[in-house]
């Protein structure tokens, strides 16, 4: 599943894509071009805005009334059945899962390109000393070359 987040969803689309999704954000883009995109390329919308998805023709979107990050981020787990296996959400509402874990960590969540992993001695000037000393593995976007670990983003998804 592909989706394409309006201007005003910007940390969500981070969160989908750190979850694996392949998520499209463009914070300055004009409408008819975000439907546009969207439509060419099967990308579901996601948007918080009312008038948008009167727009004859839309028919893959999911309108967001919630302000909060994670509650948008649980709408969406939930309307379109991204469930998987892991705890994440501490609630009771059967949304304490994850994606499926071989998604996770797979997208860089600033440009959406597939990571790469790297030889962690690749890693050494890149990342903190800290992180370098206690980190098995790393990730690199090819594009935007931003490395990546296993870090404590985990650990937030579940208290929150």
């Amino acid at each position: 599943m592909k989706f394409i987040a309006d201007a005003m969803l910007g940390r969500l689309a981070r969160w989908l894509r750190l979850l694996g999704y392949d998520t499209l954000y463009y914070p300055a883009i004009e409408d008819r071009i975000l439907l546009h995109i969207a439509e060419k390329e099967d990308r579901v919308l996601l948007t918080r805005d009312t008038r948008l998805v009167k727009v004859r023709g839309i028919t893959e979107f999911l309108l967001l009334e919630e302000n909060d990050t994670f509650e948008q981020l649980k709408k969406v787990i939930k309307a379109f059945n991204l469930l998987g296996t892991h705890p994440i959400f501490s609630d009771t509402e059967n949304m304490g899962c994850v994606p499926r874990l071989s998604r996770l960590y797979s997208r860089c969540s600033l440009c959406n390109t597939l990571l790469e992993d790297v030889p962690k001695e690749q890693a050494r000037e890149h990342v903190p000393e800290y992180v370098y000393q206690t980190s098995g593995s790393f990730k690199k976007c090819p594009h935007c070359n931003k490395f990546y670990w296993k870090g404590t983003h985990p650990e937030k998804l579940r208290m929150s």
